[in-house]
């Protein structure tokens, strides 16, 4: 109960004695299968002269999300992250991580310059 007063952030004050505050939660996307999936992969140039392979696009869960950025890192050999529907590789990496997605299965493409 000590917990209690986070769950009813918003609400002041209810008259209704049966008053049961519900939290939205946004439900995960469902992971799309890999020839639903439309990537694109970026170069993009960060401060101090260095560069990331991005791909963007992916439409599934983060745990899905996640274990493909796995895949990639370890696959190239390189670091990384994977958040917000993005897949970060450090250096430039755009046409293994290409080659690596459509063996896969993936539908994807290079973008941008």
């Amino acid at each position: 109960m000590a917990n209690d007063w986070k769950e009813r952030l918003g609400v002041v004050f209810s008259t209704n004695p049966d008053f049961n505050y519900t939290t939205s939660e946004d439900a995960e996307a469902e992971t799309l299968a890999p020839e639903r999936q439309n990537l694109k992969i970026w170069l993009d140039r960060l401060k101090g002269g260095r560069v990331a392979t991005i791909v963007r696009g992916f439409v599934g869960s983060s745990t899905d999300l996640e274990a493909l950025g796995k895949d990639l890192k370890k696959s190239c050999g390189v670091g990384g992250s994977a958040k917000d529907g993005e897949i970060i590789i450090q250096g430039d990496h755009r046409d293994r991580v290409l080659e690596l997605l459509t063996r896969a299965g993936y539908k994807c493409k290079k973008a941008g310059g």
